[in-house]
């Protein structure tokens, strides 16, 4: 009875060594599997190294060399304008480091569309496009649009004013739309498009050529400028570019009422004659 006890528990055992270096062979299979695959993977996914931020940025922040770090990126999936060495992020040296004109996160690529140029700070003059000049307008809360305006938004400009008067005719208030989709590209003269504010803005800088100028400054002179926000991506143009009370309101325009007719002057018909040394003037029937 006790071999049989005896045999049993040996069996037992055995056949549990076996299952537990069944196990460790199955582990060791599947690791190596995985570390095959990974190594597949890698070879399979071109990298190549960039500059990236190393911490979360705000916008206006300096980025200096201790906010950055290089990481592996996708070639196949690389960025535009992207840093790879460090004479590219910091050409200047260390000691003029790039400002962020947009926030980012940590371990973002650094973009140059995401910095100024090396030693300035961040502001309107990196959101100009060459040959565009910035102009700022000031609005209220009649303006047309609210708080949740932010730059790089676009918005179409109305003029109110009178127009006529004078040698141009009848004076009369007007509504006019002067320029369609204008970019925003600062918010209160901040450019960050983080802005976080439920203030309405006092003031919106947009960005227009050199002759639009001219006619802003001219325009905002004369009358009041309003705007309205434009949806993304929309490009549809209202047919509608003028509009005045009565035109508004389906009014007919009152002719003016013509003056009295003046009576014909009456003709007179004389003859001068002399009276001794005075010449008198006869009136006499006149004949055609």
């Amino acid at each position: 009875m006790r071999a049989v006890f005896g045999l049993v528990l040996v069996l037992g055992m055995g056949l549990a060594g076996f299952a537990v270096y069944m196990v460790k062979n199955y582990m060791t299979d599947q690791e190596a599997a995985l570390i095959a695959e990974r190594q597949r993977a890698q070879a399979s996914v071109a990298t190549i190294d960039v500059y990236a931020v190393n911490r979360d940025v705000a916008y206006g922040e300096p980025i200096t060399a201790e906010d950055v770090a290089v990481i592996q990126y996708a070639v196949d999936f690389l960025p535009e304008g992207v840093f790879k060495t460090e004479a590219e992020l910091f050409p200047l040296g260390a000691e003029q480091p790039r400002a962020a004109t947009r926030a980012m996160i940590a371990n973002e690529p650094v973009l140059a569309s995401k910095v100024t140029d090396a030693g300035e700070k961040a502001g309107i003059t990196q959101s100009l496009k060459p040959g565009m000049r910035a102009f700022e307008i000031n609005i209220g809360s009649a303006s047309g649009v609210s708080s949740f305006v932010r730059p790089g938004d676009r918005v179409d400009v109305y003029w109110t004013g009178t127009v006529g008067g004078g040698v141009y005719g009848e004076s009369r208030e007007i509504t006019r739309r002067i320029q369609n989709g204008v970019e925003l590209i600062a918010v209160n003269q901040s450019t960050d498009t983080e802005l976080e504010n439920d203030e309405i803005p006092r003031t919106l800088t947009v960005q227009v050529s050199q002759n639009d100028v001219l006619g802003l400054a001219q325009l905002q002179a004369t009358g009041t400028l309003s705007m309205s926000l434009v949806g993304t991506g929309d490009t549809t143009e209202a047919s509608v570019v003028e509009v005045d009370q009565a035109s508004l309101l389906g009014l007919e325009q009152m002719a003016p009422e013509a003056a009295p007719a003046m009576p014909a002057p009456v003709q007179a018909c004389t003859i001068r004659t002399r009276r001794g040394a005075e010449v008198v003037e006869i009136p006499i029937p006149c004949t055609n």
